[in-house]
Parts: C-alpha cells; sequence; structure tokens
C-alpha cells in the first residue's frame, strides 16, 4: 500500500509495510516444533473435552451417592468417586468448562480490549491520557497479584451475589445462581489486574516506536484519521509480540482462576471447578494424605488437568517466541 505526499513539485509515495501472509508463515514454522504441535494437540483436546462437557458427561456432577463413597475407577466411574460418591470424571470434565469459560472470559475482557486499547492510546496519543494510564497501572500492579486478586474476589462477591438474587427473585431471569454466572462474574472482575497492565505496557512500547515510522507519519500528513491509523497501520505490526504475551497470559489466568476455587472465592458448589476438587481432598487436612495413598485419583485428577494446561500454555508461548522474535537466531 502506498500512501501519497504532495510537495511543491512533485509527488512522493511513501511505503506502507504490506500485510504479508505472516499467519501462514507462523503456522509453518510452528508445525515443524514437534513438542509444541503436541501441547496444542493436548490443549485443543482438554479444551474440546470441556466445551462438550454435557455430552461427554456419565453422571450429574452434583448427584452424590454415599453407597459408593470413595469407590475406585470401575465400569460406572471410570476415574472412582470422592467421599460423597460423586462421580470424579464428570467433575473434572465439567472442571475444565468451568476454566475454559473463564478464561476466555478474562482474556477477552482483560487482555484484548483493556490491555491493547489502553496501550494503543498510550503509545500514540502520549501527554496526559500516557501519564494517566501508566499512573494507573502501577498503581494497580504495585499490589501483590495473588492478594489483589483475593481482596477484589472476596470484596465483589457478597454484592455480585446480591444483585443475582435481586435478579432472579424481581425480572424473573432464572440461573444466575445455579449455573455459576455470578461467580464467573465475580472471577473475571478479580483477574482483570492480572491481565490488562503487563500487555499494555508491551502494546504501548512499540507502538511509541511505530509512532515515528515513516508510512506512520506519511498517513498522518495526508489527513488519515487516528482510528484508522491505529488500527489498520499500527495494531498489525505489533501483533507478534502481542500473540507471545497472550499465550503466557492463558496459563497464568487458568492457575488464577485455580487457587481463586481453592481458597473459597471463586466457584462455589455445585458448580465444579478444579480448584474445588483440589480444596476439598486437601480441606480435611491429614486425612489427605491417607486420601493421596489409597485414592490418588480424587487428587491427581485435577492437578493433572491444570499442570497439563499451564505446562502446554507455556511451552506454546517458548516456541512462539522464538519464532516471532527476529533477535533470536534460528
Amino acid at each position: 500500500m502506498k500512501n501519497q505526499i504532495s510537495t511543491n513539485d512533485e509527488v512522493k509515495y511513501v511505503e506502507t509495510p504490506r500485510k504479508n501472509n505472516w499467519i501462514t508463515q507462523l503456522w509453518k514454522e510452528f508445525r515443524k516444533r514437534k513438542l509444541a504441535m503436541l501441547c496444542l494437540s493436548l490443549l485443543c483436546i482438554v479444551y474440546l473435552i470441556g466445551i462438550f462437557a454435557p455430552i461427554l458427561e456419565t453422571h450429574d456432577y452434583s448427584e452424590t451417592n454415599l453407597s459408593r463413597s470413595q469407590h475406585g475407577p470401575d465400569k460406572e466411574n471410570w476415574l472412582g468417586t470422592d467421599i460423597l460418591g460423586r462421580d470424579i470424571y464428570t467433575r473434572v470434565i465439567w472442571g475444565i468448562q468451568t476454566t475454559v469459560i473463564i478464561t476466555v472470559a478474562t482474556f477477552v475482557t482483560g487482555s484484548v480490549v483493556l490491555g491493547i486499547s489502553l496501550g494503543l492510546v498510550a503509545g500514540y496519543f502520549r501527554g496526559k491520557s500516557d501519564i494517566i494510564i501508566m499512573r494507573f497501572g502501577e498503581i494497580v500492579s504495585s499490589f501483590p497479584d495473588i492478594l489483589l486478586i483475593i481482596l477484589l474476589a472476596a470484596t465483589l462477591r457478597p454484592r455480585i451475589i446480591s444483585l443475582a438474587h435481586y435478579l432472579e427473585d424481581t425480572m424473573g431471569i432464572k440461573g444466575l445462581l445455579s449455573t455459576g454466572v455470578a461467580d464467573y462474574l465475580v472471577i473475571g472482575i478479580a483477574l482483570l489486574p492480572l491481565s490488562w497492565f503487563g500487555l499494555m505496557r508491551l502494546v504501548r512500547g512499540q507502538v511509541l516506536v511505530l509512532r515515528e515510522a515513516e508510512y506512520v507519519q506519511a498517513s498522518r500528513a495526508i489527513g488519515t484519521p487516528n482510528i484508522k491509523i491505529l488500527f489498520r497501520h499500527i495494531l498489525p505490526n505489533v501483533l507478534s509480540p502481542i500473540i507471545v504475551s497472550i499465550s503466557f497470559t492463558i496459563g497464568a489466568i487458568a492457575l488464577s482462576e485455580v487457587m481463586l476455587s481453592f481458597f473459597g472465592l471463586g466457584v462455589q458448589p455445585p458448580r465444579p471447578s478444579l480448584g474445588v476438587m483440589i480444596g476439598d481432598v486437601t480441606a480435611r487436612g491429614g486425612a489427605s494424605v491417607s486420601v493421596l495413598r489409597d485414592h490418588p485419583e480424587q487428587l491427581l485428577a485435577p492437578i493433572l488437568v491444570v499442570w497439563l494446561m499451564i505446562f502446554c500454555w507455556n511451552i506454546i508461548g517458548d516456541v512462539l517466541n522464538d519464532i516471532l522474535n527476529p533477535r533470536i537466531h534460528r
């Protein structure tokens, strides 16, 4: 694409970086890394299991059967049952769905909308907008992440639950509590500080460099609207570091959701969560040692799923960084 600049006696054209098919090139390079492809395949399988949990379940996730309490794996209960006789396999796949929903919701609202948009605004317009955004982000990031997340979750939960009760009673909107929508909202808001500032600072740094590029100055000279410059000329050129950052952020968000549920501030029973399943076993104190020895599936099943998701996202992030970082010699 060429931008036209008029001078006194001639017309000059400044070449704007063309949008080559970098996604295809990225995929070709990514496919060469066998470990990365294995991790991507495993993540797809895990996430699809969570998405199709209502189809893949073998029992109701809240169904109790004390006659089969802590029963080992068999044909009826593939991963055994917990202390209340609930099917562990069913609760694990519904716990995966909970993690997927919260990860996607937090990723979209926090990383994409806030992180990228504020980074573009701060880096391109600079001035007061840059100062306000950066100072606010620095204040938020100065708090320890997990303490801030727990504080927000504990503060917001009673208010959001009360609002959900009000909507169900007065407006007839059912399912806000039983389906876990209120819990998802609490965790999504609580995890926002974890996801937006790091990406915003990364985007801002890239935009500060690109705003001085010739093709951006040429676009401004011919009167191209700022919004068009930001999203047509600048954003496509900062997608590479954004993709790498997001791949690491998703793993961190998944872990934070599990930790919140483990502390009792995330998804509440009867809605399953991987963190709740881990907490149900370890909350019994010394009994968790005997449970791990006699019925390891109760604790190992959710832990292995959490570990697998975080490990795979970290590997994918490392590989993407190797491919997209031009300073790394391949």
